[in-house]
């Protein structure tokens, strides 16, 4: 188990209280990602109790319309894309490529080459893995002039792609070590300063990618000239002192009470560490509110947020 076990549970427990995914649903994930079944029983019996003395309804089984949980191929976007349309530039195309990692291990990625690159970009996936969603915010990137390298941690078990549902994928990211993770990142850069040698390197990752925007931060990588964890959980004892180049913007929705909750410890290991930093809380923006795949997207609170990226990367990486 990962240290982030106790925040993929939460991503469940969530889903489910938001009506996302059903109660049979719940249960499976919840199952998939080492809880017994009386301790997961136990806590949607709260979650539902919860929700009955706010004075509201509890979980739905779906959402009216939606594609029944897990119905898709991990590898697919999910139902609900909202019709105003993604955050940025239309993307411009990624290309499946493979490149070295630790220890003589092939690694799998989205790469998108922007034309004339300002900079390179590491992308890191939620806890879908690498989605159509994470490759397009590749190739929006590498219209917005930063060359993107968006890496599947899933490589070691055959990529994304090989497993059947979203469920299965956030529980083989759950069984991996963080040290293995680090590697994969460090190796996505390694890949960027090869593909692009003489471009400043930035990292941005979505929910668990933002969480290990900010692992990588605190494993030490002074390659780094910029980093944007979008609502991601900060790891415990968190210490950003080996990487003392990366400008770092963190991100959060107003209505993400579980992230936000770290938000403080963020703010003041950035600060410990003397890191240039911003804290950008957008309002009426949830978690996951920049994935317009998603139904927690908010397409202005993306698009505001997309621009601060860029503008972030611009002063940053060049």
């Amino acid at each position: 188990m990962t240290q982030f076990t106790s925040y993929l549970t939460e991503e469940v427990i969530e889903d489910y209280s938001d009506g996302m995914i059903s109660r049979r649903e719940a249960l499976r994930r919840l199952g998939l990602l080492g809880l017994a079944a009386a301790a997961a029983v136990s806590l949607l019996a709260a979650c539902d109790t919860a929700a009955n003395n706010d004075g509201t309804a509890g979980p739905a089984t779906s959402p009216a319309g939606s594609s029944p949980a897990g119905s898709k191929p991990a590898g697919s976007s999910p139902a609900g894309s909202n019709a105003v349309g993604p955050a940025g530039p239309a993307p411009l195309p990624t290309e499946a490529i493979t490149f070295a990692g630790a220890d003589g291990r092939q690694l799998q990625g989205a790469w998108a080459a922007a034309d004339q690159p300002r900079g390179a970009v590491l992308v890191v996936h939620e806890n879908r893995g690498l989605t159509d969603h994470i490759r397009s915010v590749a190739g929006r990137l590498a219209a917005s002039g930063y060359s993107a390298l968006a890496v599947d941690l899933l490589s070691e078990e055959g990529g994304t792609a090989s497993f059947a549902d979203e469920g299965e994928v956030t529980a083989a990211l759950n069984q991996a070590p963080d040290t293995r993770f680090v590697a994969d990142m460090k190796a996505g850069i390694d890949e960027l300063q090869r593909r692009v040698p003489d471009a400043k390197v930035g990292a941005v990752g979505f929910c668990f990618g933002g969480g290990m925007v900010w692992t990588l931060l605190a494993s030490g990588e002074p390659r780094l000239a910029a980093a944007a964890p979008f609502y991601g959980p900060l790891p415990e004892g968190a210490d950003f002192a080996g990487s003392p180049n990366a400008a770092v913007l963190a991100v959060y929705g107003e209505l993400d009470q579980r992230v936000n909750a770290s938000r403080d410890a963020a703010t003041a290991a950035l600060e410990k560490a003397g890191l240039t930093h911003q804290i950008s809380t957008f309002p009426g923006a949830d978690h996951a509110f920049f994935n317009d795949t998603g139904q927690r997207y908010n397409a202005a609170a993306a698009a505001a947020a997309y621009q601060q990226l860029t503008d972030w990367f611009g002063s940053h990486l060049g």
